[in-house]
């Protein structure tokens, strides 16, 4: 195989553009939820409960996007920060409703601020027509993506 064979213009692939876009979104995001000793899925699933009032994790890993074992994996963490508290189920035992703390509501309240610095830092950058036109695209080019994700 020659050298030519092998050449890929990597800077030009839409999927490295957008996974570097979204790197240093995230890296933004990340760095700034630290300081509430938040991550980014925890911060999901705390808007998903205390923000959408979802209480089963089933629904807040749909509303998240990713599978039961990262949302058990995260309301494990939250719980044992002192963020979340999960029920007993009335049924079975096996359904686990869960809360946020009084703590985790504060918590939320100031990662929403927050994110929504780091998204107005993000669409500052483009005109709102752009911005539209980029969450479409974006919907568009996951419109076939079935599967959860198991991180963000």
């Amino acid at each position: 195989m020659s050298t030519m064979d092998m050449k890929y213009d990597l800077h030009s692939a839409l999927g490295y553009q957008l996974t570097l876009a979204a790197r240093h979104a995230e890296r933004r995001f990340e760095r700034a939820l630290q300081g509430l000793g938040l991550t980014r899925i925890t911060w999901c699933v705390a808007l998903a409960v205390g923000g959408e009032g979802l209480s089963q994790p089933s629904q807040i890993a749909d509303f998240v996007g990713i599978d039961r074992t990262a949302t058990s994996r995260a309301l494990r963490q939250m719980q044992a920060a002192g963020l979340v508290t999960r029920g007993r189920g009335k049924a079975d035992g096996r359904t686990r409703p869960v809360a946020l703390t009084p703590a985790g509501m504060a918590r939320l309240e100031r990662a929403n601020a927050i994110a929504e610095r780091a998204r107005n830092a993000t669409e500052s950058r483009l005109t709102p027509a752009e911005a539209e036109q980029l969450r479409t695209l974006l919907s568009k080019l996951r419109a076939e993506d079935e599967h959860p994700l198991t991180r963000l």
